[in-house]
């Protein structure tokens, strides 16, 4: 259970060091005739202190932990720290995007998106996870 000190810590992470995806590709499915609009919501947080990355890892308890290869590139500097990224995608998205509105500062409109992108519209069946942002700011 996180205490709303990790959240507010976490949203200061992510106001600092994260990065949000929201859009629409068209990718051609295997096996399908003809390519199809699928939407890509990603949440990141990359750094190169791998024992934050991980404590928020296990702290939100969705998404996964990678480190970046370098790769062969002349832009890639054999000097570099490692970095290390947390990622969440889709509805993992909207559970982390929840937990941090409240808290956000900086990247709060797109975190805001992500929670409009998921809400169900029908206001007379709502869902008990969805947060209605103009009820909220009232």
């Amino acid at each position: 259970m996180l205490t709303e000190t990790d959240k507010a810590y976490i949203a200061g992470l992510f106001d600092g060091e994260g990065t949000i995806l929201i859009k629409q590709y068209w990718e051609k499915r295997k096996g399908k005739p003809r390519a199809y609009k699928i939407w890509r919501i990603n949440m990141e947080i990359s750094m190169t202190d791998e024992t934050v990355v991980k404590w928020v890892h296990e702290a939100l308890g969705v998404g996964t932990v990678r480190i970046r290869i370098k790769n062969k590139s002349p832009s890639s500097k054999p000097h570099w720290k490692k970095q290390w990224r947390w990622r969440c995608t889709h509805r993992d998205a909207l559970y982390v995007a929840k937990l941090l509105w409240p808290h956000a500062q900086t990247k709060l409109h797109k975190i805001e998106q992500i929670i409009d992108h998921y809400d169900t519209k029908d206001e007379a069946k709502p869902s008990a996870d969805i947060i209605y942002l103009k009820d909220k700011r009232k």
